[in-house]
This record gives structure tokens, C-alpha cells and sequence, in this order.
């Protein structure tokens, strides 16, 4: 049986000023950038690049008051420090990422992963975004880089709570029609939806040149059905359905669909040249986010070091 997920001591001081998620993704992040020589996500630049308008979150300080003086709207000068990354965080809140055994939920890791992301690349000026999605979107953020944007996302996730079934590909369909701009989508999923439907909304943003990332949260019982005994199985997705087995006559026919989902989820993926990280529930989310990071920022070296012949 596997032990519950670690979690960072949390400092009762620093949560009365941060909220709980923040604190802990702090925590993670401190964690994994002492883990790496150096950050995988990192600016190059601080010269101008455009105009927005100006949001919650963004500093006072980089009103351009003329802009202010010709139109009567408050806009901000973004830097291409401040926009040589653009993120977007899709995180999947259907019904079944509530699933919970012997470990927190998928849910609850896809707010850990999904805020230490979020910190991580606006500690380095990066501009980030959140999109939550069940049944339909729910959180929508724009991408920003100002500090206080943070906790703008870190209430968006808290507030965040398990709907119904979510058509993962519509919302990724959406996002690839209205991302202007090359980016980074990073999908934080259990990936239960039509493999082939899912694979296309992802063909669709990398045809539209974005990098992706698909964080494959699961739980230890799903990828072991390790169930004993007479067991009764409850949609998440929808409520007024539950089917009471035994899971022993089920569990070959069960890993094998399981198992070639997962497979054909990470093989295509793999033919997008896109990237894909299994995440455990049972992980605690600064290994595995120093797991993905430390082989980003192997390929990168890799790929600089075969440029370089």
C-alpha cells in the first residue's frame, strides 16, 4: 500500500499572510530550484514589446500614463522579459478528479502542480493563465507576470471544486482559436475523454505552434485496480450511477483498456512532439515536478549541445 502523499511543513506565521496554496507552492518551488542548476524557464530580454489592458494584479507602476491621457483606458507596457513566455494552465475540474483512495485527490494535486507552475514561471517574469473546465469553462485568467497575479490564481484553484463530465477537447479546441501569440499550454488531467477527440484538440495547438505540456494525474487504485472484495463503483460524473461488482473478474479486461489508453494518450502525444509527465497522486509534487523539469532541461541542453556541432 502506498504511503499518503508528503507534504512541506507549512509555517503558521506565513500562512497569515499567504493563503494556504500559495504557501505551499512556495514551498515546492524552493524545493525544486535547489534541485536544478539553473531555471528551464528563463527571459532574455527587457525590451518593449506591446500594450494591454490593465487587469487585477498588474503593477501601478507600469501604467503608461500618455496611452492613459489618449484613449481615458488604463493600459500596461509588457517587456519581452514579461512575455518571452506565455502560459496557460488548463486544469481539469470534472467529477472525476474528486477521486481520492489512499491518497489526496487528483483534483487536489492538480491545484498543487498547477500553482507551483504558476509561481514558478511568474518568479521569473513569465506571464501565466489559468483555465479551469468541467463541464464547460469555469476560471478564466489571463495570462499576467505581475506578482500579485499569483494569488489571483491560487483563489481561482482554491475556489475550484469537482463538476460534471468535461469535454477536455472543446475547451483545448477554444484555447488553440483564441491564443494569439506562441505559448506554453500546460493540461493538468486525469485524461478521461475520446483519445481521438483529445488527440486532435492537441494536434490543434501545436498546429497553431504552441509548445504543450499534459500532466497525467492519477491515482495509485486506477493504475493497480487493486480493489478486494465486492465494490461499489459510483460515476463521478454523474451522480445517480453506481454498478457493485467484483472487481477480481474485472480487473484484466479493466487494465488492459486502461493501459491502452494511457499508452495511446503518450504516444500520440509523443508523434505531436509534445511533452507528457505521469504524475501520481501519491507523488509529492516537488519531485515530480523536479522529475519533469530536470529532463526539460536535459533535451534543451541536448538539443543547444547537437546545434553547437
Amino acid at each position: 500500500m502506498p504511503a499518503p502523499a508528503s507534504e512541506p511543513a507549512l509555517d503558521p506565521t506565513a500562512l497569515a499572510r499567504f493563503g494556504r496554496l500559495e504557501l505551499l507552492a512556495r514551498l515546492v518551488v524552493e524545493g525544486v530550484m535547489a534541485g536544478l542548476h539553473k531555471s528551464p524557464f528563463k527571459g532574455v530580454s527587457v525590451e518593449f514589446a506591446e500594450h494591454r489592458q490593465y487587469g487585477p494584479g498588474d503593477e501601478i507602476r507600469h501604467v503608461d500614463w500618455r496611452a492613459f491621457g489618449k484613449t481615458d483606458r488604463y493600459f500596461v507596457k509588457e517587456y519581452e522579459e514579461e512575455t518571452n513566455l506565455k502560459a496557460y494552465l488548463v486544469v481539469d475540474t470534472s467529477g472525476s478528479m474528486a477521486f481520492a483512495g489512499r491518497t489526496i485527490s487528483k483534483l487536489e494535486q492538480a491545484r498543487r502542480l498547477a500553482a507551483s507552475l504558476a509561481y514558478l514561471m511568474i518568479r521569473q517574469r513569465d506571464a501565466v493563465g489559468l483555465v479551469t473546465v468541467d463541464d464547460a469553462p469555469r476560471a478564466l485568467i489571463p495570462p499576467r507576470s505581475a506578482p500579485g497575479h499569483f494569488a489571483l490564481i491560487c483563489k481561482a484553484l482554491e475556489e475550484a471544486s469537482p463538476g460534471g463530465e468535461a469535454p477536455l477537447h472543446r475547451t483545448l479546441h477554444t484555447l488553440a482559436g483564441r491564443i494569439r501569440r506562441r505559448g506554453l499550454v500546460v493540461v493538468v488531467s486525469d485524461g478521461f475523454d475520446r483519445l481521438e477527440d483529445l488527440a486532435g484538440a492537441l494536434g490543434h495547438l501545436r498546429h497553431r505552434r504552441h509548445e504543450v505540456l499534459f500532466l497525467h494525474v492519477l491515482a495509485p487504485e486506477e493504475e493497480a485496480f487493486d480493489f478486494r472484495g465486492a465494490v461499489r463503483f459510483r460515476d463521478l460524473e454523474a451522480s445517480s450511477r453506481s454498478l457493485r461488482v467484483d472487481p477480481l473478474t474485472l480487473r484484466r479486461q479493466y487494465l488492459e483498456r486502461f493501459e491502452a489508453h494511457c499508452r495511446g494518450l503518450r504516444e500520440r502525444l509523443g508523434e505531436l512532439a509534445a511533452d507528457y509527465h505521469k504524475v501520481s497522486t501519491a507523488d509529492a509534487p516537488e519531485r515530480a515536478l523536479l522529475d519533469y523539469l530536470s529532463a526539460r532541461a536535459g533535451r534543451a541542453r541536448s538539443r543547444s549541445g547537437g546545434a553547437a556541432q
